[in-house]
């Protein structure tokens, strides 16, 4: 897939992308190719496949993260106007996060994951793309969320774990009135119904990614302070 055609696809799933930004995604599928063939970042080798299972699939969620953080701001648990620290936990490769930091200028985002190899792809991902489109907004980290010591707006996955599990890991990390925002396939009812008291899951979604057929979902939670 050209620039063009990437624009195209991202404009008719909602998402606006900038010839630099689209640019920037093509060049970040090549270098996961490539340092695929070496390091086995991800099961997935084909590069259209790469494209719609890993970029597309990713920037699907913008829209619906773009319309969160209204709500955040209009109800003052953010301020406009300021970057917004978002954790991408269990990144592998970077997915979500370095598709998040491309096409989301506002957000500074740090990839964590608990293979090195991983953490060490995105940040070479970090130095090679260029600065006017990633303006040092990305970092990885090589470890546990459950050892972190930042606090962030928006904590994020992308089949990562349970919801559970994914929630109780990163508790420590999530600001007050911040978000999880959970990637998923089939809409997470079981993994919802086993939460805990002090999650809530106040808003499940439905994605659209245009040459996947499959479904795919966020859900959207929240602490309750009790």
């Amino acid at each position: 897939m050209g620039t063009e055609a990437l624009q195209s696809t991202a404009h008719a799933m909602g998402v606006p992308v900038s010839v630099d930004q689209a640019k920037a995604l093509l060049e970040y599928a090549q270098l996961l190719l490539q340092w695929n063939r070496v390091y086995n970042l991800t099961a997935i080798k084909n590069p259209q496949e790469v494209i719609t299972h890993h970029l597309l699939d990713s920037l699907s969620v913008i829209p619906a993260l773009q319309r969160q953080l209204a709500a955040q701001e209009a109800c003052h648990a953010i301020e406009p106007n300021q970057p917004i620290d978002v954790l991408d936990v269990g990144s592998g490769g970077g997915l979500p996060g370095v598709v998040l930091t491309i096409l989301c200028p506002r957000l500074r985002v740090t990839c964590v994951d608990t293979v090195a190899k991983k953490a060490a792809f995105v940040q070479q991902v970090a130095a090679q793309l260029p600065t006017a489109v990633l303006g040092g907004r990305l970092k990885a980290v090589h470890g546990r969320v459950e050892n972190l010591q930042t606090t962030y707006d928006v904590i994020a996955s992308r089949a990562f774990a349970s919801l559970g599990d994914f929630t109780r890991l990163s508790r420590q990390s999530l600001k007050t009135n911040g978000l999880w925002m959970a990637m998923k396939g089939l809409h997470p009812q079981p993994e919802m119904d086993a939460l805990p008291g002090w999650v809530q899951v106040f808003h499940v979604e439905q994605l659209r990614v245009i040459g996947l057929d499959a479904q795919r979902c966020v859900a959207w939670m929240r602490e309750v302070k009790t």
